[in-house]
């Protein structure tokens, strides 16, 4: 099947359904598990830390080969694609699996399990992703087109999320990880059936290619934004549960109204996005979204016990941020990818050093944070008020701080000199 002028919404649905499991595996991995280890089996921070930091660093610095793989694959044909895909996607879920339900006892060998399923899971689950992204970029079409299969990708993630963060409390984690693996089946039957991409033309690939992104000024531009901006994303992410359950002493099972307050507002948002884009264009409207997050999140410092109703409002507005995070970026990227004259060839390229980057803002926020908080006293159950100050500052202070250097970032770098000359993709089209 080859792609046609316009998207139907069956095979944009067809292509953008396994965005779904690729989203839900992430908040496990980022979110739950250093609380999971932390408090069911007593792992103590700086090793967690530890553990987190090197597998996330051997995840990022992956990225951009496998990244050059998903070219090569896409130089031999879809069929490749799809079936080096399915054996990543049953790798992915046993690892996921044995990561959440370890065989052995001990610190030590608790500490390899943890790593060993860690590097197993990540490497499964990046080729998975980029291999995806990179099928949709080379779907070219017009603007409109580009947006709406961003849309749909995009949408199901947060469909995906939304799911992760509300099932493992309500259901437990068995339940979700079966849940998982079926979504996981499903996502890559529908992606059989999604339009297929033009074969690409063969050519010499090599280590040049491989840093070809690197020769674009315009992509190092956006990258450095959207380094700093992640890593004020990742370190409450890292934290959240800590703070619901330490910080604000919510009352039990209360993190999926959280989560899915913040997941499901930035869906919401997303259209409202789009509106923005029309009128302020993507660097501005990207901007609006940091400050704005910021504004709202700002006020997350002054919160303490019994305070989850406020937090409840924090999360909802924040979401509305995350909604600009989560559209506009990926536009930009797409933008720098067809002005360079590199669309059709090179998006695995692009995808590997973008997903790096994304890696890379994780394992620092884990292998930072973690053990910075335990070294300035804090441990998980703490009701000190040394520790709990440490938590405030760890999670709401400095992300704050982080965000409004990519603020000033963007709008230095993207705004007084932009981007490209080429039109960026419009994201005003929706599925």
């Amino acid at each position: 099947m080859t792609m046609a002028a316009a998207l139907p919404w069956r095979q944009g649905l067809a292509y953008g359904l396994l965005g779904l499991p690729l989203a839900f595996v992430a908040l496990p991995l980022y979110v739950l598990l250093p609380h999971h280890y932390a408090r069911e089996f007593g792992m103590p921070l700086a090793t967690l830390g530890g553990v987190l930091l090197a597998a996330r660093l051997f995840d990022a610095l992956s990225d951009p080969l496998l990244g050059r793989w998903a070219d090569r694959l896409f130089e031999r044909s879809p069929l490749a694609v799809l079936s080096t895909g399915a054996v990543s996607a049953v790798v992915l879920a046993v690892g996921l699996t044995a990561l959440f339900f370890p065989r052995v006892q001990g610190q030590g060998a608790l500490t390899a399990w943890a790593l060993a399923c860690l590097l197993v899971s990540y490497l499964a689950y990046s080729q998975l992703g980029i291999a995806h992204q990179s099928w949709g970029a080379r779907l070219g079409g017009d603007e409109l087109q580009r947006s709406r299969i961003v849309a749909w990708r995009e949408g199901a993630a947060l469909a995906g999320v939304v799911l992760a963060s509300v099932l493992p409390t309500l259901l437990g984690l068995p339940v979700m990880l079966g849940v998982f693996a079926a979504t996981l089946v499903l996502g890559w039957l529908a992606w059989l059936r999604a339009p297929r991409p033009a074969p690409a033309p063969p050519e010499a690939t090599g280590l040049a290619d491989l840093w070809r992104p690197w020769a674009r000024p315009t992509f190092r531009r956006l990258l450095a934004v959207f380094v700093l901006n992640g890593i004020a994303s990742a370190i409450p992410a890292t934290l959240v549960l800590f703070f619901i359950q330490d910080r604000l002493q919510a009352p039990p099972g209360r993190e999926p109204m959280f989560l899915a307050a913040y997941f499901l507002t930035a869906a919401l948002s997303i259209p409202l996005w789009l509106r923005a884009v029309a009128h302020w264009g993507l660097a501005r409207s990207w901007l609006a979204g940091m400050l704005l997050a910021v504004a709202v999140f700002g006020w997350t410092a002054l919160l303490g016990t019994g305070d989850s109703g406020p937090f409840l409002a924090v999360c909802a507005l924040s979401g509305m941020a995350l909604g600009a995070d989560l559209a506009l970026p990926g536009a930009l990227l797409a933008g720098v990818v067809a002005a360079a004259g590199d669309s059709g060839r090179q998006e695995g390229a692009y995808f590997g050093w973008w997903n790096f980057a994304t890696k890379l803002n994780l394992a620092l926020a884990a292998g930072l944070a973690l053990p910075l908080l335990d070294a300035l006293g804090y441990a998980p159950g703490t009701r000190s008020a040394e520790g709990l100050h440490t938590l405030t500052l760890a999670y709401a202070v400095l992300p704050c701080a982080l965000k409004l250097a990519a603020a000033a970032a963007l709008s230095f770098l993207l705004l007084r000199q932009p981007l490209a000359a080429a039109p960026l993709p419009s994201l005003g089209g929706q599925p």
